[in-house]
């Protein structure tokens, strides 16, 4: 992560100039850390996070209000569809693949969002600044050619993944991280501690947290889950919760 001081610095004046001019103003696409050091700030201006789905983990930040500004504006985020001319000779494409042939451009991390890939497919969420760039340079992934197209995130990005029953002895946030991804409790812990787990967009403070329905756990090389809350009380006192898991 950038050094935290000059982060801090550096979106403080972004949410300065909004503030002063009654304009939006964005940031470039912020890590988790990154978004868990905005939002522990104490800004004046309102903001929001975006990065083209709702469970999305790299995002902007908005800074402004239809209220501050006097007009609603769309974010300045593109979907690209990066998809093999020949889908039948394509090799099996990676999120790795698709970043590595982005860098190889020139293109900084900052300004490309998530990855997602659909069907050997990739989805590319960057600032619209960028997208003109990617569409007439990127030519290839690994050593599949690609088309670079706008396109609007299919509809299986868009719809949440159906609701998955786990029994947890409680709502603490290692129990239920333990639990969607197979892991033993120490090793959600050691996670946890190691600062590799985030809940919506905010580093927990204990690995004893009670999550709450709503909250967004993404989980470092693991995929991250919303949780949805408990469902009911097994007979032996243990408690069913519901969460939709992205992997």
């Amino acid at each position: 992560m950038e050094n935290e001081a000059l982060l801090k610095n550096r979106l403080t004046e972004l949410a300065s100039r909004a503030w002063g001019r009654g304009t939006w103003v964005y940031s470039e696409f912020l890590t988790l850390a990154e978004q868990d050091a905005l939002l522990g700030l104490k800004l004046d201006c309102p903001f929001a996070l975006f990065g083209g789905l709702p469970t999305s983990e790299r995002k902007i930040a908005c800074f402004g209000s239809e209220e501050l500004c006097g007009y609603e504006e769309t974010p300045p985020v593109v979907c690209l569809k990066l998809e093999p001319v020949q889908q039948k000779f394509a090799d099996a494409l990676t999120h790795r693949d698709f970043l590595g042939a982005l860098m190889s451009l020139g293109v900084r991390r900052e300004v490309l969002g998530d990855i997602e890939i659909v069907d050997n497919v990739g989805y590319l969420f960057c600032l619209k600044s960028i997208a003109g760039f990617i569409s007439e340079n990127l030519t290839s992934a690994r050593h599949t050619t690609v088309a670079v197209t706008v396109s609007k995130p299919p509809e299986r990005l868009s719809a949440p993944p159906p609701v998955t029953e786990l029994v947890v002895a409680s709502e603490r946030l290692d129990a239920a991280v333990a639990a969607v991804f197979r892991l033993s409790r120490s090793q959600a812990q050691e996670l946890i501690e190691k600062e590799q787990v985030f809940v919506s967009g905010r580093l927990p403070k204990s690995a004893g947290l009670d999550i709450t329905p709503g909250s967004v756990i993404s989980v470092r090389h693991y995929g991250r889950f919303v949780y949805e809350g408990v469902a009911r009380e097994t007979k032996k006192g243990r408690i069913r919760i519901l969460a939709r898991v992205y992997r």
